[in-house]
C-alpha cells in the first residue's frame, strides 16, 4: 500500500494532516513511519500531480476525499468533514476508510480474488 501526502510550503496544516493520518495507520496497525511525504514546490508540478491543494493526502493513488472540479495550484485545501463543519484537515474517519479499503483490496489481489 502506497500512502502518500502532498503539501505545499506555504500551508500550515500539513504537520497536523501528517500526525492525523498517522495515528489512523497506527490504529489499523499499519507503519505510521510509511508515509511518503512530498512537497509540491511549482505551479508546474501542482498541475502534473493533479494537486488541488495542501495538504492532500492519496491511498495507492486515490484522493481520501476526492475534490472534482477544484482548481490545480499551490493553494491550502480547504474539507468538508462528514458533520458539516469546515476543516484545513481530512475527516479522520475518511482517512481510515481509505485505509481499510486499500487494505481489503490489497488483501483480495493476494488471495487472487482480484487480478
Amino acid at each position: 500500500m502506497r500512502v502518500e501526502l502532498l503539501f505545499w510550503a506555504g500551508c500550515p496544516s500539513h504537520p497536523a494532516a501528517l500526525s492525523d493520518l498517522r495515528a489512523a495507520l497506527s490504529e489499523a496497525g499499519l507503519d505510521p513511519e510509511s508515509v511518503i511525504v512530498r512537497e509540491v514546490r511549482t505551479e508546474d508540478e501542482a498541475r502534473a500531480e493533479g494537486f488541488v491543494g495542501s495538504p492532500t493526502i492519496r491511498v495507492d493513488g486515490r484522493d481520501v476525499q476526492p475534490a472534482a472540479g477544484e482548481p490545480l495550484g499551490l493553494t491550502c485545501r480547504v474539507y468538508r468533514r462528514r458533520d458539516g463543519r469546515y476543516s484545513p484537515t481530512p475527516d479522520p474517519a475518511d482517512v481510515r476508510d481509505a485505509l481499510r479499503t486499500a487494505t481489503e483490496a490489497a488483501h483480495a489481489r493476494h488471495e487472487g480474488r482480484i487480478a
